[in-house]
C-alpha cells in the first residue's frame, strides 16, 4: 500500500513539497513529519540552508542528510516496515525535547468537522509533541484526504497555521480554515 501512494498523486506531493519548503527560512528549527508527502517536503527543503530538523522518519533523514548545512536528529527504536518511521515508546518524550520554528505535519484524513488525524496512535502521539513544542504548524497534504475520516484524532484545523494543498477543500472546511485564521497555500 505505501509503495503505491509513493506513486499515487506523486507529481502533486512534488508540488506541494516544493511549495512547502518555501515556507521554511533558512536556519530554522524544524520538525518533519513522515509519509509520502514529507518526503517530498524533505526534497524541497534541500534547497534551504542551516537548518536544524528533527524527524523520525529515515527516508526524510537519509534525503536530508545529502544537505551538508543541515543537522539532522532522529530517536532510536523500532523501524516500521511500511514508511521507515523509528518509533519507541519514548519518541514522543524524545521530540518535546526540542523546540520548532515550524512543524510539517501530514495526516491520513481532515473530516468534515475539521478534526485531523492518521490511522497509528504512536504517530500521533509523536506529532502531537511536536505540534505543542513549535511556533507554527503547516499541514501539507493532497486533496485525497480531504472528507476523509482517521482512526486516532490529532488535533483541529484550529491548531494549524497553514494549509498547504493541490486543490481548495469543499467550502466547509475552507469556512473552518477561514474562521482560525488558517493560511492556505494552493
Amino acid at each position: 500500500i505505501y509503495r503505491q501512494r509513493r506513486i499515487d498523486n506523486a507529481e502533486l506531493k512534488e508540488r506541494i513539497g516544493q511549495l512547502t519548503a518555501e515556507l521554511v527560512a533558512d536556519g530554522a528549527a524544524v520538525f518533519l513529519d513522515t509519509g509520502t508527502t514529507c518526503e517530498a517536503v524533505a526534497r524541497g527543503l534541500l534547497k534551504r540552508r542551516d537548518l536544524r530538523v528533527v524527524t523520525y522518519s529515515l527516508r526524510v533523514a537519509t534525503t536530508l542528510s545529502e544537505s551538508s548545512s543541515f543537522a539532522v536528529a532522529v530517536p532510536g527504536g523500532f523501524v516500521r516496515q511500511v514508511d521507515a518511521g523509528v518509533f519507541r515508546e519514548e519518541t514522543a518524550d524524545y521530540i518535546r525535547k526540542f523546540k520548532f520554528d515550524v512543524a510539517i505535519i501530514s495526516v491520513s484524513g481532515i473530516d468534515q468537522d475539521g478534526d485531523i488525524g492518521d490511522d497509528d496512535h504512536a504517530e500521533v502521539a509523536a506529532v502531537s509533541a511536536a505540534m505543542r513544542q513549535a511556533e507554527r504548524v503547516i499541514l501539507a497534504v493532497d486533496s485525497s484526504k480531504f472528507g476523509r475520516r482517521a482512526l486516532v484524532r490529532l488535533a483541529s484545523l484550529a491548531d494549524i497555521d497553514a494549509l498547504v494543498t493541490d486543490r481548495l477543500p469543499d467550502e466547509q472546511i475552507v469556512a473552518l480554515l477561514r474562521e482560525h485564521g488558517v493560511s492556505i497555500h494552493c
